[in-house]
């Protein structure tokens, strides 16, 4: 924030001279989000949304985008998502669980999809998340407001503190692992070849899917991840309840857990950062399908040494600094059946979008 002096002798001034001052922080605040915006990442958003734009339109309308390729980017997204969520997060950041070289070696392909930094990047600024939650040094920081810990973080250059805890972390664990060291030395070319070519092209030659849309497409599942993602910073920091820890920013957001495939548990997360499943219950008993995963790879034995707190830690921690809630543990069932339905909502947004398209401009009230 601006450095202006709120204090009381500040609002003793008549109405013109309070219109003044008004003014002038109005500008400094204009000309302070002017000199600290980071303009290749702002360029690189308006490219991005614009595409995604085309996308939608596209994906709207029966005669662009075919139905394989919705379904194609729509398993490159959930994919994408694992890579964040399993790999970068709770492998690497939290080292919650280990994990055999040729799952490391797909979670890193999985998470060079999702382009939201390096392994390497993305664990660092999550780790000075963790360590300094809610002060100057945390690089989504949500005391600064929803929109800043949801996307303007990436866009505005890093608070001097961000740098400097960032800096002290002891990351020499990242640094000796080969799959981290391989994809941060060739990131570049890796992403152009997993988060760009890849993607865009195995829909024009597997389906002829037209290049344009196929492109369009794949830039409108990058937006819906991304927006995923941020959902854990902004909303999970604002909006919910705190069984485990009311003294953390950080709460249980239900819609969160839905649109993040179990990442919405989050101040359960914030209070035992080290547990693998980031939750209380696990996947078998509440929507959780990042610990799913790693519960899948665990059983083929390439994951291993899974971290969990146990009943009494927890409920010791809740007895004593959580708010008092009840019903933490929901029906299974029907947990899922939400979860799932909002799950697949690109499927069935896009079935209705056509649906609708046809019906008033057709006059067809089907698709096929």
């Amino acid at each position: 924030m601006p450095p202006f002096n709120n204090n009381t002798k500040d609002f003793q001034r008549s109405g013109s001279q309070t219109m003044t001052t008004n003014g002038r922080n109005a500008l400094y605040g204009v000309w302070c989000a002017i000199t600290s915006a980071k303009y290749e990442t702002v360029i690189w958003m308006f490219i991005v949304a614009v595409s995604a734009s085309f996308g939608i339109l596209s994906g709207a309308h029966r005669l662009w985008t075919k139905y394989e390729t919705v379904i194609w980017m729509f398993i490159v997204a959930v994919s994408a998502s694992f890579g964040i969520l399993s790999g970068a997060h709770r492998l690497w950041s939290h080292k919650c669980y280990k994990a055999h070289s040729s799952l490391r070696i797909l979670l890193m392909i999985l998470q060079t999809l999702a382009l939201q930094n390096d392994i390497y990047e993305w664990s660092r600024d999550h780790r000075v998340h963790h360590k300094y939650s809610e002060t100057d040094a945390d690089p989504h920081n949500s005391n600064r407001g929803f929109f800043f810990a949801h996307m303007d973080w990436l866009m505005t250059k890093k608070h001097p503190q961000v740098i400097e805890k960032g800096r002290q972390l002891d990351m020499s664990d990242l640094l000796a692992d080969t799959v981290v060291r391989f994809q941060r030395k060739y990131y570049v070319p890796l992403v152009l070849l997993i988060w760009g070519v890849l993607p865009t092209v195995i829909p024009y030659y597997l389906w002829s899917e037209g290049l344009l849309i196929s492109f369009a497409s794949n830039m409108l599942r990058y937006v819906l991840s991304l927006h995923q993602s941020w959902l854990v910073n902004s909303a999970a920091h604002l909006f919910g309840f705190r069984p485990y820890d009311k003294g953390i920013a950080s709460r249980e957001n239900q819609s969160v857990v839905y649109l993040s495939f179990g990442e919405g548990y989050h101040n359960y997360h914030h209070t035992f950062p080290y547990d693998y499943s980031a939750s209380e219950f696990g996947w078998k008993s509440n929507f959780n399908l990042a610990t799913a995963f790693i519960d899948f790879f665990a059983m083929l034995g390439l994951a291993y040494d899974l971290k969990k707190a146990s009943d009494k830690t927890i409920s010791e921690r809740q007895e004593r600094t959580g708010e008092k809630i009840k019903g933490l543990q929901k029906n299974t069932l029907l947990d899922y059946m939400i979860g799932l339905v909002i799950t697949i909502w690109p499927l069935w947004v896009t079935y209705i979008s056509r649906t609708i398209y046809r019906y008033f401009f057709e006059n067809v009230s089907y698709v096929y």
